[in-house]
């Protein structure tokens, strides 16, 4: 039996777990296996189509898909001995822990731009809709005070402005971030490279717990999954990807920070780095990512230049043309457009339109227009075809 099991039959015992669905039962004992990551995941769902048809597959027929060996498709084949469902969701009931998938509510919608989707998120707090206006922000466990004091100014200040501030709940930045964010009354998420269960640091365990109730901690782990060195990279394209603005403060030259930084612009994302002092080796990544193109950032009043007015609504008079007022109405709700908003709007055609395209017509930075165009996807006004092609919806 895989040390992946978890063990709260004892502590749980006379409990049964709330009824669920064949599909997200087969759906949990198949993402939550040992070895068996997100990108291989997609290739058996698009080879067999549901979950519960890759359980069913014989060997011969796992192997044949790109990634999957002999292990691997043995342990696919012994699922029910590497992970015990109802012990999962015994733990998730007792603890306030809710399993969500794309598409459902709960899962935050800015993941689903990854090609590596995860599958299921186990989220100890709430996703809410306002929390696509967010920041992440990154930098090293061994901060100094100097780092500390930056960070905690900058995550203040954002969230004072009603940014969520993204991170990953390690020591130094990280904490510092979560922190600032949760005194200044503002909203937070921390993403583990770990499971619920297994809290790292261990002593951020009680900070855990103040963030799920301003926010949420989320993993794609399940619950009693150990740390593992390869899961932490694993975690950082979830706060690149969370983000519309990724921020290094202290990172040395080499940095899980800056592997954050360099997924976020990948995914089209604004990327900034905090200068430091030249000869502190804390803020030599910076320093880099600074010299390579990345947006200096020495306040929020920069980091909220890039995300635009985001929370001014435009005032429309009542000739207004019903197709604009159609829009501001979907999905039921009203959804407000500031100026720039509009104008990178109506730059984008339905058959789409390249992000290049945009930024010459609208006179913007390429940094601005990228961040208005996460903004519009996130208000379903847009929809990404690509990594540099948007079409309207």
């Amino acid at each position: 039996m895989s040390d992946e099991l978890f063990y709260w039959q004892q502590e749980q015992e006379g409990d049964e777990p709330a009824g669920i669905g064949a599909d997200l039962r087969a759906q949990l004992q198949l993402c939550l296996l040992p070895g068996l990551g997100p990108r291989s995941l997609s290739v058996l769902m698009e080879s067999f189509g549901t979950a519960a048809d890759v359980l069913a597959a014989d060997t011969d027929s796992l192997q044949r898909c790109p990634g999957i060996g002999p292990k691997l498709a043995h342990t696919i084949r012994t699922a029910s001995d590497h992970i015990d469902v109802d012990g999962v969701l015994r733990w998730c009931q007792c603890h306030d822990v809710e399993i969500v998938g794309p598409g459902s509510d709960g899962y935050p919608q800015p993941l689903e731009e990854l090609e590596d989707t995860p599958a299921v998120l186990f989220c100890q707090g709430q996703w809410k809709p306002i929390d696509p206006i967010a920041v992440s922000i990154v930098g090293t466990r061994h901060a100094t005070a100097y780092g500390v004091e930056q960070t905690r100014r900058l995550a203040r200040d954002l969230a004072a402005a009603s940014v969520t501030i993204i991170s990953g709940l390690a020591r130094g930045i990280d904490t510092a971030a979560h922190r600032a964010a949760l005194e200044a009354g503002g909203r937070t998420i921390a993403f583990l490279g770990g499971g619920l269960g297994q809290m790292y640091p261990a002593e951020n365990k009680p900070l855990a717990a103040e963030i799920a109730a301003a926010g949420a901690v989320i993993s794609e782990y399940a619950p009693m999954s150990k740390p593992r060195g390869g899961m932490f990279p694993q975690r950082n394209r979830l706060i690149a990807a969370a983000g519309l603005v990724t921020i290094v403060v202290e990172a040395p030259e080499r940095s899980g920070a800056l592997i954050t930084a360099r997924l976020a612009g990948e995914l089209g994302r604004s990327v900034g780095a905090l200068p430091g002092p030249v000869n502190n080796r804390a803020s030599q990544g910076c320093h880099r990512l600074i010299r390579d193109g990345g947006i200096l950032i020495t306040s929020a009043d920069d980091v909220l230049e890039l995300l635009g007015p985001l929370s001014q609504p435009i005032v429309r008079g009542v000739d207004q043309d019903v197709q604009q007022a159609d829009r501001e109405m979907r999905d039921g709700r009203e959804i407000s457009l500031n100026e720039l908003e509009i104008a990178v709007l109506d730059q984008i055609s339905p058959t789409g339109s390249s992000l290049d395209a945009v930024t010459v017509a609208c006179e913007l930075s390429s940094a601005r227009v990228s961040a208005i165009v996460s903004v519009l996807e996130m208000k379903r006004f847009v929809r990404r075809l690509s990594g540099q092609y948007v079409a309207r919806i």
